[in-house]
């Protein structure tokens, strides 16, 4: 094999496979490594770590056709280590890749590649929808965070994406908190549903390109296909709960209030929080005021008033202010809605005008 690539090209192509190669080497060496191909296909660049997998094209000139497996970390430090400018050319010869680069060159042992496997496919095509990959990267962000990281129960350390009606909603729950993210689909007719590793679907995230992408699955895998390759990820074999069950119908009260003041808000009132991390919300109608209130034995206790849109009945209840706080990360709306359905029942936030996040906290003890 001999090729010749743009370093940006190749600095770019690395980073992005090698997130998808194993970080041990464990049993198969060949996880760890990178798989390079050259031939009628032009240039790839192949990972995979069993979980996710990539396939992914780049531009460059193939001078003799080849395949070749490289530690993903070597090519990892060769590539932060380049400069923008110029080209870079890999040979192939026995089981040596000679790299050159300007007036640099070097020879790295290379891993035998009989043992990389196959990166499945989804074998069901009708399971299939096209977006934009910039609007999958904001779903799968969004509610990850709030997936368990625990892998007691694979299926809450997983999101949940379900297409039906033309819409795309993407779940995620660690039975502490939830959020759920829909998006609109041009395509209405394809419905499904299934459960991909909340791990998974971050890297995917961090490696999908803005434009438009074929998202296909069947029972045990999906693929994110565009101009630059493929991605793919195993998905989660288990049923996830009906999480519509615990979210309240119906509310007794509703605050709105600015972003700004429930964040520096909550932020000071975080300092005089206990070990258990609480901060108790009250919600006043009559004065207009929504508040957050935190004692702490050793330190002293907090109280800080925000002025509000209230409609509903007065009422007290605690949280994690973690959780509380998690929802800023979720919408950017200016202000945000908060309605609780009463004592012992979860708190629901939303971004005002943001109609396509839900985000779920359930109550602490009082």
């Amino acid at each position: 094999m001999n090729i010749s690539i743009e370093k940006k090209e190749f600095s770019e192509a690395v980073h992005i496979a090698s997130r998808f190669a194993e970080r041990k080497s464990g049993t198969l060496p060949v996880l760890s490594s990178i798989l390079i191909l050259a031939g009628d296909d032009g240039i790839k660049m192949r990972a995979t770590n069993l979980e996710t997998g990539i396939d992914l094209k780049i531009k460059g000139e193939v001078k003799s056709d080849g395949v070749v497996a490289i530690p993903a970390v070597v090519l990892q430090q060769i590539a932060s280590s380049l400069t923008q400018e110029g080209n870079i050319t890999l040979e192939h010869t026995g089981d040596i890749v000679s790299l050159v680069s300007g007036t640099g060159r070097s020879s790295i042992k290379t891993v035998p590649y009989d043992d990389f496997p196959s990166i499945p496919f989804p074998e069901n095509p009708k399971n299939r929808i096209v977006l934009p990959g910039v609007l999958l990267r904001t779903l799968f962000t969004t509610v990850a965070s709030c997936a368990s990281t625990s892998t007691v129960r694979p299926e809450l350390s997983s999101i949940y994406l379900s297409i039906e009606g033309g819409v795309l909603t993407a779940v995620a729950t660690d039975s502490f908190r939830l959020a759920e993210k829909k998006i609109p689909l041009s395509n209405k007719g394809t419905q499904g549903k299934f459960l991909i590793p909340a791990k998974n679907a971050i890297e995917i995230a961090q490696a999908l390109p803005d434009d438009d992408i074929i998202m296909s699955f069947d029972e045990h895998q999906c693929a994110f296909v565009g101009n630059t390759g493929m991605l793919v990820s195993r998905l989660t074999n288990a049923t996830y709960p009906d999480y519509r069950q615990i979210i309240p119908k119906e509310s007794i009260v509703e605050a709105i209030v600015l972003r700004k003041d429930f964040e520096m808000a909550l932020k000071r009132t975080t300092v005089f929080s206990d070990s258990f991390q609480k901060v108790r919300v009250s919600f006043d109608p009559k004065k207009k005021t929504f508040s957050f209130f935190a004692r702490n034995a050793d330190i002293g206790e907090s109280l800080e008033t925000l002025s509000a849109q209230i409609s509903g009945s007065a009422l007290d209840i605690s949280f994690n202010h973690r959780y509380l706080s998690a929802v800023l990360s979720l919408t950017s709306a200016e202000s945000i809605s908060i309605l609780a359905a009463g004592i012992g029942r979860p708190l629901i936030l939303k971004g005002v005008g943001d109609t396509s996040l839900l985000y779920l906290v359930s109550p602490m003890n009082q």
